[in-house]
């Protein structure tokens, strides 16, 4: 039987990821997308987002996985880049339990970025 990666690993994988950011570029790929600064790791993010939906349109499951975890870990470079801890990502899918999704959005004030649209 395969053994399965313990919850925690997600709170592993971030204090890797912080760990990174005072390492050297040129020994750390999650350091050189730290040096890059957040249009580096936003670029990042955009690349692996389309290339999970072409995955999940044409590409088998186990490739759909693959190309999620990408997604999952430069998300979470962005949050450590940012200073956002997991904790407050955890808090605020928390805070969404028992909400219809449809009257969550809803409630939502559009952030400034997007009212400033025609």
């Amino acid at each position: 039987m395969t053994q399965q990666p313990s919850d925690g690993i997600f709170d592993e994988l971030m204090e890797t990821i912080i760990q990174r950011k005072s390492a050297a570029p040129q020994t750390s790929y999650t350091a050189s997308l730290f040096s890059g600064g957040v249009q580096k790791i936003c670029s990042k993010i955009s690349e692996e987002a389309a290339e999970l939906v072409e995955a999940a349109k044409h590409e088998p499951r186990q490739q759909q996985v693959h190309e999620s975890a990408d997604l999952i870990y430069h998300v979470w470079v962005l949050l450590a880049q940012q200073n956002i801890p997991l904790s407050e990502i955890r808090k605020e899918l928390a805070s969404r339990f028992g909400i219809s999704g449809l009257e969550e959005k809803a409630s939502r004030t559009p952030p400034p970025y997007e009212s400033d649209k025609p």
